[in-house]
Formats: C-alpha cells, sequence, structure tokens
C-alpha cells in the first residue's frame, strides 16, 4: 500500500516564529499538511506592520520552494490597514511572485461572509480604533454595512492569543445587541482563538458567524481545491453549504 503525502498549503503567518496556528490541526488533523513562514510583526497596529510588509513576496515564495501548491497571508489586519485597492495588489503579487493561486485572510472574510449570507454585520475585534475604522472601510467597500464594530484595544501578539472565549463570546454578544437587524457576527484577528466560539455564538443569536482564523483556513483550502469542510465549527464549515 502506497503511502500518499497530504496536500501542502504554505501561511504566511504575522507572529515571530515559523509555527502552524493551532487551529489547521483541529480544522484538518492529518488531510492536509501546513507549512508557515513568519513576518515577525512587533505589534497589531499599523506601526507594527509597516516594517514587515515588505517582506510578503520574498515569505512566499520560500513557502513555494518549500512545496505549498497555494499560499495565505495569515493575517486580517496586515492585509486591510492599506485599503482595499492595497490588499488586491499584495494578493496578486503574491501569485505573481510564485505562480501559485494566493490569498489573504481579508480576501477569506469576503469570501467567508458572502457564502454565510451575511451583508450587515455585527464586528468584534481585538483591535485598536485606528485599525476598526481602517476594517470598516474595507469590508463598506466589498459591499457590507457594518453595523457595529467594538475592539479589545490589544496590540500585544502574545496578549490576543490569552483572550478568552468567554471574553470574545460577551464581546460579539454586545455588538450584535447594538442592531440585532445584523445578519451575522464576524470576530476579526487571525491571532484570537476562536474555533470554540463559534458554534456556541450561533446557538446564541440564531445567526450565522465567523472568524479569522476558520476563514482563513477555510479560503485557503478551497483554494487549493480541496475540501474545506469539518465537523463542530459552525455553519461555514458544514458540508451543505456551497460557496
Amino acid at each position: 500500500m502506497t503511502h500518499q503525502t497530504p496536500p501542502t498549503i504554505g501561511l504566511i503567518v504575522p507572529p515571530a516564529g515559523d509555527e502552524v496556528p493551532q487551529d489547521a490541526a483541529l480544522l484538518y488533523g492529518d488531510r492536509v499538511r501546513f507549512i508557515a513562514r513568519s513576518l515577525g510583526i512587533g505589534a497589531v497596529s499599523p506601526t507594527g506592520f509597516n516594517p514587515v510588509i515588505g517582506q510578503v513576496l520574498d515569505k512566499a515564495r520560500e513557502l513555494r520552494d518549500a512545496g505549498a501548491q497555494a499560499i495565505s497571508l495569515m493575517g486580517t489586519s496586515i492585509s486591510f490597514y492599506r485599503g482595499a485597492a492595497f490588499t488586491e495588489d499584495l494578493r496578486a503579487a503574491m501569485e505573481n511572485a510564485t505562480g501559485l493561486p494566493c490569498t489573504t485572510m481579508s480576501h477569506a472574510i469576503v469570501s467567508a461572509l458572502r457564502t454565510l449570507g451575511i451583508q450587515r454585520v455585527a464586528v468584534a475585534t481585538s483591535y485598536i480604533d485606528e485599525l476598526n475604522d481602517r476594517l470598516v472601510d474595507y469590508l463598506t467597500a466589498a459591499g457590507f454595512e457594518v453595523t457595529a464594530i467594538r475592539g479589545l484595544s490589544i496590540t500585544g501578539v502574545k496578549e490576543i492569543g490569552e483572550v478568552t472565549p468567554q471574553t470574545l463570546l460577551k464581546l460579539s454578544g454586545s455588538v450584535y445587541a447594538q442592531d440585532p437587524s445584523a445578519d451575522g457576527v464576524f470576530i476579526s484577528c487571525g491571532g484570537l482563538l476562536t474555533l470554540d466560539v463559534i458554534g456556541p455564538l450561533e446557538t446564541q443569536l440564531g445567526r450565522p458567524a465567523t472568524a479569522s482564523s476558520p476563514a482563513g483556513f477555510w479560503d485557503v483550502v478551497r483554494l487549493a481545491e480541496l475540501d474545506p469542510y469539518s465537523t463542530g465549527y459552525g455553519r461555514l464549515f458544514e458540508p451543505a453549504r456551497v460557496g
């Protein structure tokens, strides 16, 4: 019996250390091999992003050379903070540099929201107000209406990873409650641990929900023409839902 190597997907990750985010194994186990290259951001803020954004294409080439078949820049705010045109230009430049299909976490959230039928969206984030404002601009340019947005004002990479599911559920519930006519909820920041939040949030609100990291994995797995579905992590990952 021949052992088949799983397909390889490349991730450009903002935090230091070439570590694949833990959501990869939770969602896809050994069905997909993920490899990562790090940008080593100093903070989740424009001043933290500016020194490293120029490294994205080099990291993408490294991932291609390591065997990646598709690549995602797995950071939301670092891919939207310079505006929608920059986000699309960056994705196109990644593809030109590597000859591979490429995406970003910002492209992923747009695809996920559209697939879930969320047009009017309540947004919870880890961000400072400046990034929240830029996220509203990005989502508005993509055709969404942000009904409410609130952030935790965290810039520390380590601190973002320590935010509890309870905090995220409370924050998400509060932004939704500001205007219950929202079609659903989006939690923004790839560093937040959100997989255990999506299901309970959808149950609590009776509305679809998604978040940066789950949407990012779903999007790049689809881009690689693989099956993106996974049980127990919300409506986006249900097989009946075709995007």
